[in-house]
C-alpha cells in the first residue's frame, strides 16, 4: 500500500516535469534574454580578468628594509641586497677574459662574502671559500666548446654538526653578454643569494647537509663555467640537488620551469617553501621542446652530473634581456623580495630533507606541477596524472551520456533523435575548435605575407583584436548559425545549447585520452577543463536544474570561473614571456604563428565551455558581428604607426652583426680574397626593412649563394646559433677595410706523413682573443682520422659532418691553443690540398676599439636599435 502510494507519486511529479518541459518555449523563465545583455555577459569575463589575474600575476611582497631587520630576524633584507645590485650595476658589463671579469669581480665576491663571514655564528657553521680555475671541454648542440682558466667563486656552507656528504649546489652566474650590464640576468640572482647566505649563517636554525654556492663566472659563451665546475670542482660528485637561478628578464617573478628530472621529491618541497610560487609542467615542456630561445646552466648539470634540481628564472620585462637596457633602474626591490623569500625558504627546506642522504632512491619518474595564480601549488606523480587523467575523461563522457539520456526522459524525443542531434553538435564544436584555432593562425599567416609581423611588440594590447577576438569569432560561429537556421525546434533550445557544451566535452575527453597517451603531462590542462564542466554537469544533473530552462548555465558560469582564471593567468603569463622572444627567435619562422598559438589556446580552454552561451541572448548573431567589429578596428590600429614593433630603450629590435676583416688564402700561401664588410646575424622576421627604412644598405646581399661556395659561408659565424642561422644572415661590403684590434695567428708547427703512406699528421698553434671558432673541412677523397679535441664528432659521423666547428675561449690565461689533426687520404698525395681551416677570431669587449667608419654606423643606427656587435677577423686557409 505505501509502495503504491510512492509510485503513484513519482508518476504524478514526473508528469509535472513533463508538463512543465512542454510548455517551456513558453514560460518566461525558458526565453531566450533580451540581445542587450550579451554584451554584459561577455565583459563579465573581461572584468574578471582585470579584477583578479592582472593583480595578482604582478602582486609582489612587500620588501623589508634594512631598518626593519632586527624586528623581522631571519626574514629577507630585500634592501641590502639592492644595494648589493646597484654596486654591481656601477661596473658595467663583466665579459669573460675582461680583467672586469676575470679580476675585478672576483675580488668583489670574495670582499662580500668576507662580509657575511664576518656575522656568521662560528660556534655553528663552518665556511670554505674556493676560487676555481679550470679548463675543459664538451659537445654543445653542433660545436665542441672548449674553455681555457674559466672562474669560479664557490662557497661551501656547513653545519658543524652535521657529518653529511650530500650537498645542496646553488647556482648563478655574473658574467654578461657583450654590451650588457647584466643586472638583469643575473647580477639580481648573485645579490639574492649573498643575503640569502647571510641570514643562513646568522640564524641558530641549522641544516643537515651542506650547501654549496656556485658564484659562476662564464655562464653566457655558453654554459662553461658550469661545466668546469659539475665536471671538475672537488665539491661537485657531493652535488645531489641543484637549485639554478636565471633570467629572460629583469625583476618581477621568478617562473620554476624545470624540475627533476625523474624527482618530484623536489616539487614536493617547493610547494611547501615558496611562499610565492610560479610554476606549470606546460612552461617545461615548451622551453624542452626547443621553442624557447633560450638555454640554461641546468642542463649542464643534469646531462653532466648529473644532478637533479629545480631551474628558476626572472621572466618579467623581457625587452631588456641582452641588452644595455638590463639595469638597475628596471628592477624593482618588491621583486627582489620575492625571489629571496622563496629562495631562502626553499634553500632551508631541501638542506634539511631526507632525500637528500640518497637522492636515487627517490627517482620516481616525473611530475606534474602548476600553480593557482600564485596563491598555491599544486604537483602529483606522472603516473597519478595519467590516472586522474584518464578518470577524469571517462567520467565526463559518462556524464554527457546520462545527460542525453535524461533528456529522453523529460521530452517525447527518442533517443535516436538525441542522438543525431548531439552528433550535429559535436560536427559543430569540431567545426568551431578548427575554427578557434585556425582563424588567429590564418591572422598570422596574412600579417607575415604583408610584412606586417610584429605589431603587437610594443603594444601588446593588440593580441586582443588581432588574435584572441577572431578565435571566440571561431568558437560562437558555428553554434550561432546553427541555431538561428536550424530546421526543427522538436528538441527545446536549452538542451540544444546544453549539448553544445556536452560536445565540446566529448572532444577535450577525446583530446585528453591522445595527450596523456601521448605522454604529455600538459594534459593537466585538458583535465582541469574537464573536471569543472563534469562537475558541473553533476550537480544539474542532480539538482533538475538540468531540466529547468537556462538554470543549468548559472551553475555552469559557477564552476568555469575557476578554470577561467586559471587558463587565463597561465596564458597570460606565456604572453608575458614569449612577446619579448619574438624579437629573437630568428628570421626563418613567423613568431606571429607562436603568438597567435597561445591565444588560440588560452580562448578554447578559457572560453570553449562558455562561448555557446552567447545564444542564450536574443539576437546572438549581433554580438559576433561586434567582435568583427573590434577585430576590424584593431586591425587598422595594428597597421598604423602604433602597429611599428619597436620603441627606444623599451622595446627594442636586435641587431646583432661583427665588422669583419676577411682573408682567404690559396694552397700556396698567397692571399686570394681579401675585403671587410659588415656581417649581419639578423633577429627577427622583419629582417633588415626597419633599418633599411632609415639607412643606407646599398649593397647588402643575402649569403644563400655564397655559402655554396664557401666553408661557413665564408663569414666568421660565432657560436652554434650563428652558425645554424648562417645561411639567413645578411653581407654588407666595405671599402674601407675594418681595423681589427688584434692578431688571429695560426701557425703549422709540424706536417708528418704516417706509416703506411695514405695519412698525415698536422700540428698547429693558435694565438689571438679571447673568443676564436676553428672551422674545419676534409677535401673530397679525405677523412678526418682523429684530432687533440674532444672525439665525440668523429666518434658520431652521422650526427656530426663537415665542416667541423670547435670554438675555442680563454678567461684568466691567454696562453696559445695547440692541437693536432691526423687525416687519411685515398690517394696518398699529400703535395696537393688535403682540407681547409678556418679561423675567426672575436673581440667582444667594449674595451676593444672600433674603428672611424664602425663607429659612425653604429651612430646611424636608428635609436630603436640595440645592437650587439664587435670586431672580428676571418682567415681561411688550404693545406
Amino acid at each position: 500500500m505505501d509502495g503504491g502510494e510512492d509510485k503513484n507519486e513519482f508518476q504524478t511529479s514526473e508528469i509535472m516535469d513533463n508538463t512543465i518541459i512542454l510548455v517551456s518555449e513558453k514560460d518566461t523563465l525558458h526565453k531566450q534574454l533580451p540581445w542587450y545583455y550579451a554584451p554584459s555577459f561577455l565583459l563579465f569575463w573581461v572584468a574578471l580578468f582585470f579584477a583578479v589575474v592582472f593583480p595578482l600575476f604582478y602582486s609582489l611582497p612587500t620588501p623589508v628594509n634594512l631598518a626593519e631587520e632586527t624586528s623581522k630576524p631571519g626574514q629577507f633584507v630585500a634592501e641590502r641586497a639592492q644595494q648589493k645590485l646597484l654596486e654591481l650595476d656601477r661596473m658595467g658589463p663583466k665579459i669573460v677574459g675582461d680583467e672586469m671579469n676575470e679580476k675585478t669581480m672576483v675580488e668583489f665576491m670574495l670582499k662580500e662574502i668576507d662580509t657575511v663571514r664576518s656575522v656568521m655564528r662560528h660556534d655553528l657553521y663552518e665556511m670554505e671559500v674556493d676560487v676555481q680555475r679550470a679548463s675543459g671541454a664538451y659537445l654543445h648542440w653542433e660545436m665542441i666548446n672548449m674553455y681555457q682558466a674559466v672562474q669560479n667563486v664557490v662557497v661551501k656552507l656547513s653545519t658543524k654538526s652535521s657529518n653529511s656528504t650530500s650537498y645542496l649546489l646553488i647556482n648563478s652566474h655574473y658574467d654578461t653578454k657583450p654590451g650588457s650590464v647584466g643586472t638583469g640576468d643575473a647580477a639580481f640572482m648573485v645579490v639574492a643569494m649573498l643575503e640569502v647566505m647571510r641570514q643562513l649563517v646568522m640564524s641558530q636554525d641549522t641544516f643537515e647537509h651542506p650547501i654549496v654556492f656556485l658564484f659562476n663566472g662564464a655562464e653566457e659563451q655558453p654554459l662553461q663555467g658550469s661545466h668546469a665546475f659539475i665536471s671538475q670542482h672537488k665539491w661537485s660528485p657531493n652535488c645531489k640537488a641543484l637549485i639554478n637561478l636565471d633570467s629572460a628578464g629583469a625583476g618581477g617573478r621568478e617562473i620554476l620551469f624545470q624540475g627533476g628530472p625523474n624527482h618530484p621529491w623536489l616539487m614536493r618541497h617547493y610547494r611547501d617553501a615558496a611562499k610565492h610560487p610560479f610554476a606549470t609542467t606546460m612552461a617545461e615542456e615548451v622551453f624542452q621542446a626547443g621553442i624557447i630561445p633560450s638555454d640554461t646552466d641546468f642542463r649542464i648539470f643534469r646531462d653532466f652530473g648529473p644532478v637533479p634540481g629545480l631551474d628558476m628564472a626572472g621572466q618579467y620585462n623581457g625587452f631588456v634581456y641582452h641588452t644595455k637596457y638590463d639595469r638597475f633602474d628596471v628592477i624593482s626591490r618588491n621583486s627582489l623580495q620575492n625571489t629571496g623569500e622563496n629562495l631562502l625558504h626553499l634553500t632551508r627546506r631541501i638542506s634539511n630533507a631526507e632525500e637528500m642522504r640518497d637522492t636515487e632512491a627517490h627517482s620516481e619518474g616525473h611530475s606534474v606541477f602548476f600553480d593557482f595564480m600564485g596563491l598555491f601549488f599544486v604537483y602529483y606523480l606522472e603516473s597519478t596524472g595519467i590516472a586522474v587523467n584518464i578518470c577524469i575523461a571517462l567520467a565526463g563522457i559518462i556524464l554527457v551520456c546520462v545527460s542525453l539520456w535524461r533528456m529522453t526522459r523529460t521530452t517525447d524525443v527518442k533517443m535516436g533523435s538525441i542522438a543525431g542531434a548531439f552528433g550535429v553538435m559535436v560536427g559543430l564544436e569540431l567545426v568551431a575548435f578548427v575554427l578557434a584555432l585556425g582563424l588567429p593562425l590564418l591572422m598570422a599567416v596574412f600579417y607575415d605575407a604583408g610584412n606586417r609581423t610584429l605589431t603587437y611588440f610594443t603594444n601588446s594590447w593588440l593580441v586582443i583584436g588581432l588574435f584572441i577576438c577572431p578565435s571566440i569569432i571561431g568558437l560562437l560561429l558555428p553554434f550561432t548559425l546553427y541555431y538561428t537556421f536550424r530546421p526543427s525546434k522538436k528538441i527545446p533550445h536549452f538542451y540544444h545549447l546544453q549539448m553544445a557544451g556536452h560536445a565540446h566535452c566529448a572532444l577535450l575527453a577525446l583530446l585528453c585520452i591522445i595527450a596523456t597517451i601521448a605522454g604529455l603531462r600538459s594534459a593537466y590542462l585538458l583535465m582541469i577543463s574537464l573536471l569543472f564542466y563534469a562537475g558541473a554537469l553533476a550537480i544539474n544533473l542532480l539538482s533538475r536544474l538540468h531540466d529547468r530552462g537556462y538554470y543549468w548555465s548559472l551553475v555552469l558560469c559557477v564552476c568555469q570561473a575557476i578554470p577561467f582564471l586559471y587558463f587565463s593567468y597561465l596564458f597570460h603569463a606565456f604572453l608575458v614571456i614569449c612577446i619579448p622572444m619574438t624579437a629573437r627567435k630568428g628570421t626563418e619562422v613567423n613568431p606571429d604563428l607562436l603568438i597567435a598559438l597561445l591565444c588560440a589556446m588560452g580562448t578554447i580552454l578559457a572560453l570553449g565551455c562558455l562561448a555557446p552561451l552567447i545564444n542564450i541572448f536574443r539576437r546572438p548573431n549581433w554580438m559576433i558581428g561586434g567582435l568583427a567589429l573590434i577585430m576590424f578596428i584593431f586591425c587598422m590600429i595594428s597597421v598604423s604607426d602604433v602597429g611599428f614593433p619597436y620603441r627606444r630603450k623599451t622595446n627594442v629590435m636586435r641587431v646583432n652583426f661583427l665588422q669583419v676583416h676577411r682573408r682567404f688564402y690559396g694552397y700556396d700561401g698567397s692571399i686570394s680574397q681579401e675585403d671587410s664588410g659588415y656581417y649581419f646575424d639578423l633577429q627577427d622576421r622583419r629582417l633588415e626593412q626597419p633599418l633599411a627604412d632609415t639607412m643606407d644598405l646599398t649593397g647588402l646581399v643575402h649569403l644563400e649563394h655564397e655559402c655554396e661556395n664557401q666553408m661557413m659561408c665564408g663569414v666568421p659565424c660565432f657560436n652554434h646559433r650563428w652558425c645554424e642561422a648562417r645561411k639567413a644572415a645578411r653581407w654588407l661590403p666595405r671599402k674601407q677595410p675594418v681595423e681589427v684590434p688584434g692578431t688571429t695567428t695560426l701557425e703549422l708547427v709540424n706536417k708528418t706523413i704516417l706509416a703506411g703512406g695514405y695519412s698525415i699528421r698536422y700540428q698547429f698553434k693558435l694565438t689571438g682573443p679571447a673568443r676564436m671558432s676553428i672551422f674545419l673541412k676534409p677535401l673530397d677523397g679525405v677523412k678526418m682520422l682523429d684530432w687533440s679535441f674532444l672525439r665525440g664528432m668523429l666518434d658520431n659521423p652521422g650526427t656530426f659532418k663537415p665542416p667541423y666547428h670547435i670554438f675555442f675561449a680563454w678567461a684568466a690565461d691567454s696562453s696559445p691553443i695547440e692541437f693536432d689533426l691526423e687525416l687519411a687520404k685515398v690517394n696518398g698525395k699529400f703535395d696537393e690540398p688535403v682540407f681547409e681551416i678556418g679561423i675567426s677570431g672575436h673581440y667582444i669587449s667594449h674595451v676593444h676599439r672600433r674603428d672611424t667608419f664602425s663607429s659612425q654606423f653604429i651612430t646611424d643606427l636608428p635609436d630603436f636599435v640595440h645592437a650587439m656587435e664587435w670586431p672580428a677577423s676571418y682567415d681561411r686557409y688550404i693545406y
